[in-house]
């Protein structure tokens, strides 16, 4: 992508444009919002999950992760409210489940002296087929889902809007090891990857995205775990214009690390994660830190 573009977050939290950059794109998919055991989907029940993911950045990266002097500032607040559905319906020896994202974000931006701010639904994620296997020492999960274009893109803003204006498939990988027979110890991966239609706002069909993210954790007892997670998103194929490489081949990256906190109440019922992200690496997007407060509810 073009170094001028601007970028934010990925996923939902993207910048799709800036009335003075071309528009970006940075992939749908909220990367880093799972963590320790991101592989692992849960056994059948019904489940409600509510992200709340907060982002901070003032560097603004070119194409080679060198700082550009455009005055930037970002914060960036999602929350999205996720049901959850496994069944006991069995395909394969794994468990059939579906489930929706709804995200409602918040953006506060600033470039080159101009600040905008906007709070409105993003685009909306749709699963209807998840697959997950549970065997004695790992799980394995794969899934296909689309992002349907409900958000407010807004060309005319620094902050993008809150939406990318398009239709976008995602299939979904992932699994967990567990090092002792006591599943103490986890070791996971998730990878997600992005392809998409052409944007209805901006006459631009993003080029693909990969996300990858995992974690190594300890859980201490049985109701606290801790650990280290790390993520990867870039992009893939070039952006395309009326069928046509657009300008610039630059693709943008971000790399980040850092530590987990996991609860669990059994009694309520309820899962209770903190994690913080600090981006080592960005190339044609923001570089800056990450948080995200997760809490799951077990019905």
């Amino acid at each position: 992508m073009k170094s001028k573009k601007l970028l934010l977050l990925g996923g939902a939290l993207a910048l799709p444009g800036l009335a003075l950059a071309q528009p970006s794109f940075t992939g749908l998919y909220p990367i880093g919002v799972e963590g320790l055991k991101s592989g692992t989907l849960p056994p059948p029940g019904f489940y409600l999950r509510d992200y709340n993911l907060a982002y901070y950045s003032d560097q603004l990266n070119d194409a080679s992760g060198d700082e550009l002097p455009l005055d930037f500032e970002a914060f960036v607040y999602a929350n999205a409210i996720r049901p959850i559905w496994i069944t006991d319906l069995q395909i394969l020896g794994a468990y059939y489940g579906c489930d929706v994202l709804v995200p409602f974000l918040y953006k506060n931006v600033k470039v080159m002296g101009e600040r905008d701010e906007v709070f409105n639904l993003g685009d909306i994620f749709i699963e209807p087929i998840t697959l997950s296997w549970h065997w004695q020492r790992a799980d394995l999960g794969i899934g296909y889902g689309i992002w349907a274009p409900t958000g407010d893109g807004d060309p005319e803003s620094v902050t993008g809007g809150t939406g990318q204006g398009t239709w976008t498939h995602m299939v979904t990988a992932g699994g967990t090891l567990y090092l002792d027979a006591q599943k103490t110890w986890s070791l996971s991966a998730l990878a997600r990857y992005e392809i998409n239609h052409e944007s209805a706002d901006y006459e631009i069909t993003p080029g693909d995205t990969l996300s990858l993210e995992g974690g190594l954790g300890k859980a201490f007892t049985p109701s606290f775990e801790a650990g280290v997670w790390a993520y990867y998103q870039g992009q893939m194929t070039e952006d395309e214009a009326g069928g046509a490489i657009a300008a610039s081949d630059n693709k943008d990256n971000v790399m980040g690390v850092g530590p987990e906190f996991v609860w669990f109440w059994q009694k309520a019922g309820l899962f209770v994660s903190l994690r913080y992200g600090y981006e080592v690496l960005a190339e044609d997007r923001p570089q800056g830190h990450r948080g995200t407060l997760t809490l799951t509810k077990k019905f």
